[in-house]
């Protein structure tokens, strides 16, 4: 599991970035990049990360289904996860 303070810190850029951007888009075609820069670094969509929607784990990341392989193998294992089953040959 993830400390709760590095999956706030997640959210609160999440937040940030939404927040910011309508204008990040306007600067951006403008091509002020002056004004981009008075932004919040956290404005930018560059710096969030990927985690895990359980756990928060920031490594290992499957983007189709928004967790971690280890969460996901226990998951598919269980039977959890609609239209996944063990590989058997």
């Amino acid at each position: 599991m993830a400390k709760e303070s590095m999956k706030a810190r997640e959210r609160k850029r999440a937040s940030t970035v939404a927040k910011y951007a309508e204008k990040r888009k306007a600067l951006k075609d403008a091509g002020d990049y002056l004004a981009l820069q008075k932004l919040p670094k956290n404005a930018s969509p560059v710096r969030m990360h990927n985690r895990c929607k359980l756990t928060g784990r920031p490594k290992g990341y499957m983007r189709q289904f928004g967790l971690s392989r280890v969460t996901f193998r226990e998951m598919a294992n269980q039977g959890l996860i609609p239209g996944v089953k063990k590989a058997s040959w």
